[in-house]
Order: structure tokens, then sequence, then C-alpha cells
């Protein structure tokens, strides 16, 4: 389908502000939003980008690209990760439901992840092997109004990745 979309010019080129508007959480704003309090850092150096998709397997982690031009749900918060204090990222939903997240802990800024070097973090912290996780496993239940969840951080450990508190 994606080839299609190119032949026509219907094709939003990949940017790492795509899904970053729509995901603004702007003060005071009612309406449903997710709150996440970060947990577990490396270190406080490069971004963090917290990403929503819809809560099934064939959509979680799937290209924001393809997303967006079928009208499913793709949210992006993109920030630099803050020198001190907790860590907190808020991302708005389209409405109350079930999505997943993932956050990624870019330490060098390069809009890429280091299979080395950045972190990696789920909600419900599933155990993270040589495969992503199921949707079900990183899926948040969004209320009417802003929804708090805890997200730790996964950094590679030999071949897995594994909170550094562990």
């Amino acid at each position: 389908m994606l080839p299609i979309l190119m032949m026509l010019g219907a094709y939003i080129p990949s940017t790492p502000s795509l899904g970053i508007a729509e995901g603004r959480c702007r003060p005071n704003e009612p309406g449903p939003a997710i709150i996440v309090n970060v947990a577990g850092l490396s270190d406080r150096k490069g971004r963090l980008k917290l990403e929503v998709y819809p809560s099934n397997d064939r959509d979680f982690l799937a290209d924001d690209n393809v997303l967006i031009m079928a009208g499913k749900t793709f949210r992006r918060v993109d920030e630099p990760v803050p020198r001190s204090g907790p860590v907190q990222l808020c991302v708005r939903v389209p409405q109350a439901g079930r999505y997943s997240l993932s956050l990624l802990h870019d330490r060098d800024s390069n809009h890429r992840f280091g299979l080395s070097s950045d972190g990696i973090g789920f909600p419900n912290n599933p155990r993270l092997g040589l495969s992503r996780p199921r949707a079900a496993a990183a899926q948040v239940m969004a209320g009417p109004h802003r929804t708090p969840v805890t997200i730790m951080m996964n950094y590679r450990r030999g071949i897995f990745f594994r909170p550094l508190t562990h």
C-alpha cells in the first residue's frame, strides 16, 4: 500500500516531528492524556522519545507514516532529558481507551536506537529479550483526564535488556 501512496504523492516523509503537534500537552487543558513518570535512567544525556500506538500487535511499533496515512493513532513527545529532578512526560491521546507506549532514551540524540548504548522502556516493564514485546504487555488504559503511569528504562546487559537497578 505504501508504494501506491508514494506514486500518488500522498506519502508523508518520515521526520522526527511526526505526531508531536497532536501529542503536545498544554497547561490546564482538559481531556485525555498520559503522564509518564520515567524511572531508571542511566544518565541525564540525550533525549527522550515517547510514542503512543494503537494497542494491537499489527500497529504497535509500526512505521509512523503508515499509521498516520491510515488515520490511526500515533503520538510522539521528543524532549531533552532534564538535567535534574523527576523526569515526567505528558502526551495527549485522542480519547479515553487502550494504547501501547514505548519510550526511547536516545543518549546521543541521533534519532536512532543504538543497541549498545540507548535505553528502551514500556509500561508494565515487560521482560525484554531478543524480540519486541506484544502490544498488550505495553498497554495503558487512558482515562478521560490525565492518567499517570511509570515506565522503567531498560538498557542492554549481555544479550538482554534489563533495568539497571537489578
